[in-house]
């Protein structure tokens, strides 16, 4: 299954590709470093095809690629910082297409990482519960415990912030 696996990778990393790069904005928000966290996962994934058993759960095992290659990527940058605080990039950069959801996504990325990535997957990749089981290797309950601790504290979050704006 060596060669079927490595098209079935493929030909879903071609027919989603702009999912996962905006998936790798989302962690590491300037664009050419989620260009290179994806390029990364593309090539783990081929290195690791053999490792597909089920063509069909390519998806959810792209997805693992991509959020852990994101996090690691994340992790080599600061400590990269920490070493030379000149490599902090001087302005920040916003997607022109998040413009609408900028203030929300802000308070995503305050969330702990396990909650940040459960609600990145749900509600900005349209993953299944069960699919973001899979891709985080966690229980279905600590999911959607993970979601619903999110939700919770993002309606807390904008709420503060909607009460300092108006107050």
């Amino acid at each position: 299954m060596g060669r079927d696996s490595r098209q079935v990778i493929t030909d879903y990393i071609i027919n989603h590709q702009e999912k996962f790069y905006r998936l790798a904005l989302s962690y590491v928000r300037n664009p050419q470093d989620a260009l290179d966290v994806v390029q990364n996962a593309v090539v783990r994934a081929l290195e690791a095809a053999a490792s597909l058993r089920n063509p069909d759960a390519v998806k959810t095992w792209f997805y693992r690629i991509i959020v852990n290659e994101s996090i690691s990527y994340i992790r080599r940058s600061q400590r990269e910082y920490a070493k030379d605080p000149s490599l902090f990039p001087e302005e920040g950069y916003e997607e022109p297409g998040y413009e609408g959801e900028s203030d929300i996504m802000e308070h995503i990325r305050r969330l702990p990482a396990e909650i940040q990535t459960v609600v990145l997957l749900r509600y900005y990749e349209d993953l299944t519960l069960k699919e973001i089981s899979e891709v985080t290797q966690s229980k279905l309950s600590t999911v959607k415990y993970r979601l619903y601790t999110g939700i919770r504290k993002l309606e807390q979050s904008l709420r503060r912030g909607k009460e300092d704006h108006d107050g």
